[in-house]
């Protein structure tokens, strides 16, 4: 029963999270004509290089954001692929605590190998064909019209007073999220680690206590509360046309559905599998045990080699090819949204991983 309500509790707060991110790069993108993403559509490395330093930071926000971007066709595969290789998600604080000179050598050789890579898949296999549509964040005549530049018209007062239950539904499910955000209803413990690295887990459990993903959770809820303000003062039909039809019914059901899936299924089978029972002196096999657990999209399976870096158990090929193929959270939303994409992605991240790892390897490191 205790995995079922983590599972359920981790995949309302991934949910939540897209869902938030997606009202607001639509309130951001509709407000400004298309003009604020249109422009990253002129270059793929500016592109790859924003998902990149997006990916880099700590837990999954920021990847929630590009693959939102991504599933928009506003952004490149290559970009995708960026994001995926620099995001360790939320194996990034527990890094910085553990091992901080490492952790930040890491993030630096992440987001070079993501952006070289992004780039030259964005050269190589040039996308004739994406594959979501093209009506993906279609603007509407009534709100790029000259006579109404801007999403927002009345004022809160005007549409409390004709409240809508597309509205009321959306400024509800918002509120609940931040209470629980706030409340630290939704957070969920990291450290997989079994016996074998008892007393690395504990360093590493004090170290999560100091830096804890619950500050960027907090600072989510206040963007969540932007966003609950800007849904007050939104037009009627951007509510209804964008928000509504465009972001819930067409996202928020699949998303939830395959997240909670998908953790079900992740639970259930680390009920029973002890990951650091399988460690060898093997460096190769631990480099390909690596990369395949990296596949999981999952957040909690990869500490384990955090664990046996602190503990001078692995060298740091390992660490790199664990952080470079496994995103936490990331992907779930992908998943659901591009199954195509996310098989892709994970075998590109997965081949590129090995190939490093084992040159790392060669090298001593």
């Amino acid at each position: 029963m205790n995995i079922v309500i983590e599972a359920l509790k981790n995949s309302i707060l991934i949910t939540g999270l897209v869902m938030i991110m997606m009202l607001l790069i639509e309130y951001v993108n509709i407000h400004s004509h298309g003009s604020t993403f249109s422009k990253l559509k002129g270059s793929s490395v500016r592109q790859v290089l924003l998902a990149a330093l997006l990916g880099l930071i700590p837990g999954c926000v920021g990847g929630f954001a590009v693959v939102s971007l991504y599933t928009h066709n506003i952004i490149s595969f290559g970009a995708l692929l960026a994001m995926m290789i620099s995001s360790s998600g939320d194996e990034a604080f527990v890094l910085m605590a553990a091992v901080p000179k490492t952790a930040a050598i890491l993030f630096v050789s992440l987001l070079v190998t993501g952006v070289l890579t992004g780039i030259a898949v964005d050269r190589i296999f040039k996308q004739n064909k994406r594959p979501f549509t093209p009506e993906e964040y279609k603007i509407h005549d009534d709100c790029d019209s000259i006579a109404s530049p801007s999403v927002f018209g009345a004022s809160i007062r005007e549409n409390l007073r004709n409240f809508s239950k597309e509205r009321l539904i959306i400024i509800i499910g918002i509120a609940i999220f931040v209470i629980a955000v706030v409340m630290g209803l939704l957070e969920h413990e990291h450290m997989e680690a079994g016996a074998s690295g008892h007393h690395e887990e504990e360093h590493l459990h004090g170290a999560i206590n100091i830096f804890s993903e619950r500050w960027i959770n907090l600072l989510f809820a206040g963007i969540s509360i932007i966003t609950l303000f800007l849904t007050l003062k939104a037009k009627e039909h951007f509510i209804k046309e964008h928000l509504w039809n465009h972001v819930v019914l067409k996202h928020f059901k699949s998303i939830f559905l395959w997240t909670f899936g998908a953790l079900l299924v992740i639970h259930f089978g680390m009920q029973y599998l002890h990951i650091e029972d399988w460690v060898r002196d093997n460096v190769v096999l631990m480099l390909l045990l690596a990369a395949a657990i990296g596949l999981i999209p999952e957040s909690g399976p990869h500490m384990v080699f955090i664990t046996l870096f602190a503990g001078g158990l692995i060298p740091f090929s390992v660490l790199f090819v664990s952080s470079m193929v496994q995103d936490g959270h990331t992907a779930l939303p992908l998943l659901a949204e591009s199954k195509g994409s996310f098989f892709k992605a994970k075998a590109v991240n997965f081949v590129v991983g090995i190939a490093l790892g084992l040159l790392l390897h060669l090298f001593g490191i």
